[in-house]
């Protein structure tokens, strides 16, 4: 890799010669300007205003502006000889633990490479040592035209260094939370849990640029004269009314994406819950069943000629077993009665029978 910047850490007494490398590279797809009618090329010319012609790249330095609008030249040497001790060595001044670096603070990352085999044992002495006692280096350095603020750990056996903006680049986020009173119930933080563990933790590794893939396929079908492909129809919008509803269904449509629908009885329980009745919970279910029946009374009777058919058939089947169910109960209770009646007699006549031989 190419090195952007070559200096030294100053590591208390220890100097250790470095080349700074970037860490990151852009892999954005870049435009550039064109003519619409003809596709040409738009450029930007670099012209100077007092002789009016344009000026090649090795002509043109860097200057200040006064108030009074004068330019002041700059020249590379001029930055060279700064009388500040970072001008071409990271400074580490100090040792604190990660956590105590806001995140809002870092910038751009860097690889810091040991510039030649001296280096290596103080390049490796300071990475053992952020190793072991878990904590990053705070420096000052200067790169760009100006002094800048670094925070240097440790990543797999190299050194890198994130640029850090000064505590009094950092606004304060004043204004920005909502400032209107609202009340977070516990059911409702329950279920943002619910959804937090379903989505879970995932590998970085596995994210990539859907934008860039799906820009790279507009491109590659324009150039080869076919229509590029429709987007996917946009989601429903519109304003969340019931929050309770949107976290139950973002928690099933989680699960149900990995594979784990067999935890929706969590859910349920969880609906069962939040409509158990309160003292106002009794009066909005009387009142939606209110609605409901006169929404029933009110909904036209559309019945085809077919079904009414259907339904006087059988509603004669129904009477007609009703009425053999009837009579069947008739004839056995008239046999039981003419069975208990025929009993009767024979038991007096045997009485009688008796009397007389008597």
């Amino acid at each position: 890799m190419r090195s952007i910047w070559n200096g030294a850490i100053s590591f208390g007494l220890v100097s250790i010669p470095i080349k700074l490398v970037n860490a990151t590279e852009s892999h954005s797809i870049a435009f550039r300007q064109i003519h619409t009618e003809d596709n040409g090329r738009i450029r930007y010319r670099k012209v100077c205003e007092l002789e009016e012609r344009e000026v090649t790249q090795s002509e043109i330095g860097k200057a200040y502006e006064d108030a009074d609008g004068t330019m002041i030249p700059i020249t590379d040497e001029d930055l060279s000889h700064l009388p500040i001790p970072t001008a071409r060595t990271i400074e580490i001044v100090a040792f604190v633990p990660a956590d105590r670096i806001d995140p809002l603070q870092m910038g751009a990352a860097y690889y810091l490479a040991a510039g030649g085999a001296p280096a290596a044992k103080p390049y490796t002495l300071l990475r053992e040592a952020l190793k072991r006692s878990n904590k990053v280096a705070i420096a000052k350095y200067a790169l760009r035209g100006r002094e800048r603020l670094g925070m240097l750990r440790v990543v797999g056996e190299a050194i890198a260094m994130h640029g850090l903006l000064w505590p009094d680049e950092v606004r304060a986020p004043e204004g920005v939370a909502p400032d209107t009173a609202v009340t977070i119930r516990d059911k409702e933080l329950d279920l943002a849990d619910a959804l937090m563990d379903t989505l879970g933790e995932v590998d970085l590794e596995d994210l990539h640029d859907e934008y860039r893939e799906a820009l790279e396929e507009v491109i590659a079908a324009k150039a080869s004269g076919e229509a590029p492909p429709e987007a996917p129809a946009p989601a429903a919008g519109g304003k969340v009314l019931d929050l309770m509803a949107a976290l139950e269904n973002s928690v099933r449509a989680a699960r149900e994406s990995r594979g784990t629908a067999d935890e929706e009885a969590e859910v349920r329980q969880l609906r069962r819950e939040r409509a158990a009745p309160k003292e106002t919970g009794g009066k909005k279910s009387t009142s939606t069943a209110k609605k409901t029946t006169a929404a029933k009374k009110a909904a036209p009777a559309r019945k085809s000629t077919a079904k009414t058919g259907e339904g006087a058939a059988a509603s004669k089947t129904t009477a007609k077993s009703t009425a053999a169910k009837r009579a069947t109960a008739k004839n056995a209770e008239a046999k039981g009665t003419a069975k208990s009646t025929a009993a009767k007699k024979a038991a007096a006549k045997k009485t009688a029978s008796r009397k007389r031989s008597a």
